[in-house]
Formats: C-alpha cells, structure tokens, sequence
C-alpha cells in the first residue's frame, strides 16, 4: 500500500518562515537572517539535555532527531555544537524542502538524514547505544497527538542511548494526551529519570529521559545553564525556572 504524506509548503512573516504540512499548522521555523539559531521556544527547550553534559565533550557526541521539521535542531546540533547529526524523517518532501527552503546542509561525515519510518529505523543495530541526545518530536499535519507514543516506543528510544544520553520529546496535543504519554516515558525510563518543563504560552511541553537518572544540585544547574547561554546563545538559565524532576 502506498504511504499518503502531505504536501510540504511554507510561509514567511516577517523575518521567519514557517515550515507547513498542507495545513495552518506551523511545524517548524527560522529566522531568514539567523537560519542556524533555534527560533522557537519550545525547540529551544529541546536543547535541555546540555544541562547534563560537560560542554567540552559536545563536540564528541552524537545527536540523534526523530523528525524533521524545519531541521532547527539538526542545523543546531551539526553546524553550531559540531555534532555528529542524524535526522530521521518518513516524509522525503519535508528532507527537500529543508534543503531547498530552510538551509539544512548536505549529508557529509558528521551529518546524515534518513528517509525512514522512525518506529522501525532506531530498531536497526547501528543504532543501539549510540546516541547522547535524542529528540523526538514527531507530530503529523494535524498536530493532534504524537504519531508514535507507545511505552514500546519509547523503550526502543531508551536501547539507542549511551549511559550518559538523554532524550527529550515534544508533547503538545488538542486532546489530553500529555498525562498519558508522561506516563509511558516514566514506565519505560523509570521515574526518576523524568525530568519536564511547564508548557509554553503555545502549549508545547518538553519532557527529558534519561538513561541513568541524576540529580544534579541546582548550583551545578545554574553553572552549566550560564555556560549554554554564553557558549551557544541559548536561554538555558531561563529554563531552571520551569524545568524540575517529575519525583
């Protein structure tokens, strides 16, 4: 049976385009002055996983997306953190018009995009406790609720990262499926490993997993959260205000 993906388009307000799959729906976005910063408050947030790593070892480790979007986050982790990237993305005209409208760069040594199903693809070997950062945000045109969102799904997320690894998803839903997917990642991460954030004004709220739960002190938080800010331009010391452990 042949897959039916939406058509792929895009708009510009202002100084930002705005990625869209046939409908309103914004499924992502950049500033056409600053095509490699993250615009996006909640994409931003997908960056939380940063709070957890020495920043000297970032270029050393592998960022893993599950789904496209504009390709904010796969621009951010290869070209300004100088991270090994791999995006994984089921529609081939999303990889296209990234391409084409929003500057992602060509495959080279340290980035790669997979036209794949995601759900089957992190279950390929290659993939198995390789990935530091892994960000799932995989919505479809309607933007209703996570096209995967199982505890099987997110087991299978847990098995591709390191010991050190994290990931982080976007639940952002017009149904009320934010508790019941909180309770999928906490059963397949265990609770002590959830870490989430307070929705933004939009109503995008970002969870992180981690693969050895911690608990950093909230010094150490603030420390590593000025040096985000400093090094990569993000709003990490922002983020402790609205960023806690889910136990």
């Amino acid at each position: 049976m042949k897959l039916s993906l939406p058509e792929v388009n895009f708009s510009d307000w202002g100084d930002v385009r705005y990625l869209h799959l046939g409908t309103e729906w914004v499924q992502g976005s950049m500033k056409l002055d600053a095509p490699f910063e993250i615009e996006l408050e909640y994409v931003q947030r997908m960056m939380a996983w940063l709070l957890f790593v020495d920043p000297a070892s970032v270029a050393k480790l592998h960022a893993m997306q599950l789904g496209l979007g504009a390709a904010s986050l796969t621009k951010f982790c290869r070209k300004t953190l100088r991270m090994r990237t791999t995006a994984v993305e089921l529609n081939p005209q999303v990889v296209a018009a990234c391409r084409g409208w929003f500057k992602l760069p060509a495959d080279d040594a340290k980035l790669e995009v997979v036209v794949a199903d995601a759900a089957a693809e992190i279950r390929k070997p290659r993939w198995l406790g390789t990935v530091d950062a892994l960000q799932v945000d995989l919505y479809d045109h309607e933007a209703a609720a996570p096209v995967l969102d199982s505890e099987a799904f997110y087991a299978d997320c847990r098995a591709l990262l390191t010991e050190g690894g994290a990931m982080t998803v976007n639940l952002f839903g017009r149904s009320s499926s934010y508790e019941r997917s909180l309770e999928k990642i906490v059963a397949a991460f265990g609770a002590e490993a959830v870490w989430a954030f307070k929705p933004t004004r939009e109503g995008n709220t970002v969870v992180l997993a981690q693969a050895s739960a911690s608990r950093p002190k909230r010094p150490a938080l603030a420390d590593r959260a000025q040096s985000i800010q400093t090094r990569w331009g993000l709003p990490a010391p922002k983020w402790l205000r609205v960023f806690k452990p889910q136990s």
